[in-house]
């Protein structure tokens, strides 16, 4: 039930509280994404070296693989037993986690799996706050009000994906560790505080767990997501591993599984899934929307990090360990974006309608998208700045409005379901952006890099052979050292090469200039095709916005 005028203090609680616990999930998400050069050298793994390209993935996937299999049945177990309950306990085995992640006491391997494995417990917690968050505001407020409320609560979850760009590129430049540090004393703040000002304003509902449902979702998810992952590493000869058999094994198990998982909610009486809620236009458009957007969201940090650490920040003298903090302060005006547009999109969206302004919102982004198509590899930074700036404006004005309109078209017993099926689709969307586009961008590598390697080395009197042995290297390899900021050259070729070779060349490859003008070329190829595939998603998703339901959305 909504709260009554009884609550209209405790409602203002309950928004500061889960905007907090939003904006902690999320920010612990790309903090380690921004700072993996610093995680990578603090427990000394070689990004060259194939075997770790794993553990950088599933540091990056773990955490959201775990979020997009829990949050439903953490909101539907909110539903059963209490919001508030399961929220208070997400918090705290959040800042638990973030204690022991930093006690990390390993180094190579079992170092990065210390980390993998704590961040999928620390991602129980994260589930919980954003499986619960929505709906305890939507019980909080009243019709009116929710776009503004779940406005605020839905930019700082989505601006603290760009501001742990921001705060990681700071903290890893000092130590690692600090980037668990700094989420202790907030998560254990938040944590007391909610245990002492929240209180349920919803009626419990009896249900049972859909096991089964979980276990083919979960299953059928990670299958996927393992060989997307595994399939974007090189094999038998080739650039990546979609031909390797247990890829291909684990592509069918994975969508045989999800199609179980199909059948299996539309037989049990109390699914996992609410299938029905997709009968409702409003709640499936949206829904499809914000998956579309989180891949082309997710893509899009990607591609900017690769893009700054890796080729520009570079090529403007910048140090390559420096190159995390640089690249966090220059993307701040994607942040600011969000922050401005958010809030006053879910206001305004409340009073002129939500559809217009998220259409509006995703007609922004692809421009800004279609501008960055326009950009050099070496861009003027003002231009950069105003095209970044849009994208987040675009995004805060669709995210607000598109969360309030798939929560305002469910019953308040169904909004725990919904609110966590919501924060799947963002959650899955994420996941698939990573083997999307840096599988795009290893297509558009493998097919201009090689030769590209050739002709610049063989310039600077590198040896024919060894010039063909560098080629030769893996395109994700070099996309991964780009992606971590980080010059390989001297690696790849060592000092023997290195020491044969006129002293002014031998700078020259070892320099701040080569790598970044060696993949300049190719990354920008890859670019490309990235970009216009962010483009469709954005005008697919701005379409989808606006279909209008065919029955009144359910207050």
């Amino acid at each position: 039930m909504s709260a009554g005028p009884e609550h209209s203090h405790y409602k203002w609680v309950a928004l500061t509280n889960t905007t907090v616990g939003m904006l902690l999930a999320t920010i612990n998400s790309s903090i380690v994404l921004i700072s993996l050069p610093a995680i990578f050298n603090g427990i000394k793994l070689d990004p060259l070296q194939s075997s770790n390209t794993s553990y950088l993935l599933w540091m990056l996937m773990g955490y959201m693989l775990v979020t997009a299999v829990l949050v439903v049945t953490l909101g539907r177990l909110g539903d059963m037993f209490g919001r508030v309950k399961l929220y208070n306990l997400g918090f705290a085995i959040f800042a638990a986690c973030s204690i022991v992640l930093s006690l990390d006491p390993f180094s190579g391997g079992k170092g990065a799996l210390w980390l993998i494995g704590w961040r999928v417990v620390q991602a129980i917690g994260g589930s919980m706050l954003m499986a619960n968050s929505a709906a305890i505001i939507t019980d909080a407020f009243p019709a009116n009000e929710r776009g503004m409320a779940l406005g605020i609560n839905i930019v700082a979850a989505l601006a603290g994906s760009f501001i742990g760009l921001v705060l990681g590129g700071v903290l890893a430049s000092w130590d690692w560790r600090s980037i668990f540090w700094v989420n202790v004393p907030i998560g254990v703040i938040g944590t007391v505080w909610a245990y002492k000002s929240l209180h349920e304003t919803s009626v419990k509902r009896k249900g049972k767990i859909d096991w089964w449902g979980n276990i083919t979702f979960a299953a059928g998810l990670a299958a996927l997501l393992a060989a997307i992952t595994y399939g974007i590493q090189p094999y038998g000869g080739h650039t990546m591993g979609w031909t390797n058999p247990w890829i291909i094994a684990g592509l069918a198990g994975g969508v045989a599984l999800l199609i179980i998982f199909l059948i299996v909610e539309s037989r049990v009486a109390e699914p996992m899934f609410q299938l029905t809620l997709f009968r409702n236009i409003t709640f499936s458009s949206g829904n499809a929307a914000s998956f579309l957007i989180a891949v082309a969201r997710g893509g899009l940090q990607f591609m900017l990090i690769i893009w700054l650490q890796g080729i520009w920040l570079p090529l403007h003298g910048y140090n390559y360990e420096d190159t995390p903090l640089w690249a966090g302060i220059y993307l701040v005006p994607l942040t600011i974006g969000f922050l401005v547009s958010g809030p006053v999109s879910g206001k305004l969206s409340d009073r002129l309608g939500q559809r217009s302004f998220a259409c509006a919102g995703l007609l922004l982004m692809a421009a800004s998208f279609g501008g960055m198509l326009a950009l050099p590899t070496n861009f003027s930074y003002p231009v950069f700045a105003l095209l970044i700036f849009l994208n987040g404006v675009g995004g805060g004005m669709f995210s607000a409005p598109n969360t309030s309109m798939i929560m305002n078209s469910v019953g308040p017993a169904q909004r725990g379901a919904a609110s966590g099926m919501r924060a799947t689709f963002m959650n899955a969307g994420s996941l698939f952006s990573i083997g999307v586009f840096f599988s795009l961008m290893v297509v558009g590598l493998a097919s201009a890099l090689p030769s590209t390697i050739v002709t610049q080395l063989t310039a600077q009197h590198v040896p024919v052979a060894v010039a063909q042995q560098v080629a030769a290297v893996p395109p994700v390899g070099i996309l991964f050292a780009a992606f971590l900021g980080y010059n390989p050259m001297q690696q790849l070729l060592g000092s023997r090469v290195l020491d044969s070779l006129p002293k002014a060349n031998a700078q020259t490859l070892t320099g701040h200039q080569f790598f970044p003008n060696l993949i300049a070329g190719p990354f920008h190829h890859g670019l490309m095709i990235v970009f216009w595939l962010a483009i469709g998603m954005s005008l697919v998703g701005a379409a989808a916005s606006l279909a209008r339901p065919r029955v009144a959305e359910l207050r």
